[in-house]
C-alpha cells in the first residue's frame, strides 16, 4: 500500500470553518486538503466561451470564477446558515478532494460552542442518510484545540474567519454557561484593512481585491504590545514602512495601517461595535464566569487557535491584558501552538485515533434506533 494511502480504518476529520475547510485523516499530523468554505451559483446564463456550465462551484474553484458568480458562504459566524449548500461542500471534500466512500470510513465533524440542537440533528442525519456514514462523532472545535495542546483543562480562544469564542475547558468537558461569542475575527481585520488602504489612497475593496487585503494582512500585519505607542511612533518615523508589491507589478507602501487593523481585535468600536469589548474581554468574562476555583488554573491554560491567532504579537498583547485585568494571585500563561491554524483539526485527528475512543462513536445501528436526536446523547 503506498504511503499517500490513508489507513483503511482510519476516520475522515472535517472542520468546516467559516472561511476555510479543514479535511483529512484521522492518525496524520496535518489535514489533507484545505479550501475556501465557499458555494458560487452562476449570476446570468453562463454564455462564455470555452465555459461548460455548471449550476454550482465549490471553493478555490468559485473563487476563481467569481466574477461572474453570486457566491454564498453556508457557514456564518461559525454556524451552518444553508444546508444545501453545507451539503455540497461536504460532496466537494469527500468526492472531490479527499476522493473516499463516506459509506466505508467514520465521519468526526466539528461544531462551533453552543451549536444549536437543530442543527446537531441535522448534520447528523446528512451524514447517516445522504452519506451512508458507518459511524459519527460531532465534536465541539475548542474542546479538540486543548487536546491537541495536549491538555484537558484550559480556555481557548479560538478566532477564525467569521468569528471568536472563548472557552473554557474543565477535564476535557467544555463548560457553556461560561462560553463567550464575539462575531469579530479575521473578515472583519481583513476588511477594515481595505478601509485604512482606501483611505491611505489604494482602493482594494471588491472581492477579488479583498485577496490581496487578506495576503497584505497575514504578511505584513501585526499586533501592538501598545496601541498609543506604536501609533505614535509609526506617525515620526517610516521604520514600519514596508513595501508589497500587488499582481499588476505596482508596489505599495504601508505603515501605520500595518497593526491598526488588527487593533478591532482589541477594541472593535471602528467596527460598529457599541460595547468595545475585545477578545481579551472576551476571555476574562468567560473565565469570571466559571467557578471560582479553577479560574487559576484556566488563565495558567489559555490557549490560542484559530488561522487569525496566527498575526504576530498577539499572545504577547494577551498577556499583558489579561495580567493587568486578573487576581494577582492568578498568573497568565498564553500558550500559542506553532501549529495553531489546523489545531481543531489535529485535535479530531488525535482523538480519532486514541484506542479509547472507539466506544464513543455514533454507530449506524444507534442512529436506527434513536434517529438524529442520538448526537444530543453521545456528543456533548
Amino acid at each position: 500500500m503506498g504511503s499517500d494511502m490513508p489507513d483503511i480504518d482510519s476516520a475522515v476529520i472535517c472542520d468546516n470553518g467559516s472561511g476555510v475547510v479543514k479535511a483529512g485523516f484521522s492518525g496524520e499530523d496535518a489535514p489533507r486538503v484545505m479550501f475556501a468554505s465557499v458555494v458560487g451559483r452562476p449570476r446570468h446564463n453562463m454564455a462564455m466561451v470555452g465555459m461548460a456550465s455548471k449550476d454550482l462551484y465549490v471553493g478555490d474553484e468559485a473563487q476563481a470564477k467569481r466574477g461572474v458568480l453570486s457566491l454564498s458562504h453556508p457557514v456564518e459566524h461559525g454556524i451552518v446558515t444553508n444546508w444545501d449548500d453545507m451539503e455540497a461542500i461536504w460532496r466537494h471534500t469527500f468526492d472531490n478532494q479527499l476522493r473516499i466512500d463516506t459509506s466505508e470510513r467514520p465521519v468526526m465533524l466539528t461544531e462551533a460552542p453552543r451549536n444549536p440542537k437543530a442543527n446537531r440533528e441535522r448534520a447528523t442525519e446528512l451524514m447517516f442518510e445522504t452519506f451512508q456514514a458507518p459511524a459519527l462523532y460531532v465534536a465541539i472545535q475548542a474542546v479538540l484545540s486543548l487536546y491537541a495542546s495536549g491538555r484537558t483543562t484550559g480556555v481557548v480562544l479560538d478566532i477564525g474567519d467569521g468569528v471568536s469564542h472563548a472557552v473554557p475547558v474543565y477535564e476535557g468537558f467544555s463548560m457553556p454557561h461560561a462560553v463567550r461569542r464575539l462575531d469579530v475575527a479575521g473578515r472583519d481585520v481583513t476588511q477594515y484593512l481595505s478601509r485604512l488602504l482606501t483611505e491611505a489612497g489604494v482602493k482594494l475593496t471588491n472581492s477579488a481585491e479583498l485577496e490581496i487585503v487578506r495576503d497584505v494582512k497575514e504578511k505584513l500585519g501585526f499586533v501592538a504590545l501598545d496601541f498609543a505607542a506604536e501609533l505614535g511612533s509609526a506617525r515620526s518615523s517610516s521604520l514600519l514602512h514596508k513595501e508589497y508589491t500587488l499582481p499588476d507589478g505596482n508596489c505599495i507602501s504601508i505603515g501605520e495601517e500595518r497593526f491598526r487593523c488588527a487593533e478591532v481585535l482589541f477594541d472593535p468600536r471602528p467596527l460598529g461595535h457599541e460595547s468595545g469589548g475585545g477578545i481579551a474581554n472576551l476571555l476574562m468574562d468567560s473565565v469570571l464566569a466559571c467557578d471560582i476555583d479553577v479560574r487559576r488554573e484556566l488563565l495558567h491554560n489559555v490557549v490560542l487557535s484559530g488561522g487569525t491567532t496566527m498575526l504576530q504579537g498577539i499572545a504577547a498583547r494577551l498577556t499583558k491584558e489579561l495580567t493587568a485585568a486578573a487576581p494577582p494571585a492568578c498568573p497568565v500563561r498564553v500558550v500559542a501552538p506553532p501549529e495553531r491554524k489546523f489545531l481543531v483539526w489535529i485535535g479530531g485527528s488525535v482523538l480519532a485515533s486514541l484506542a479509547t475512543f472507539a466506544n464513543q462513536w455514533i454507530t449506524r445501528e444507534e442512529y436506527d434506533e434513536y434517529g438524529p436526536t442520538v448526537v444530543h446523547r453521545k456528543c456533548f
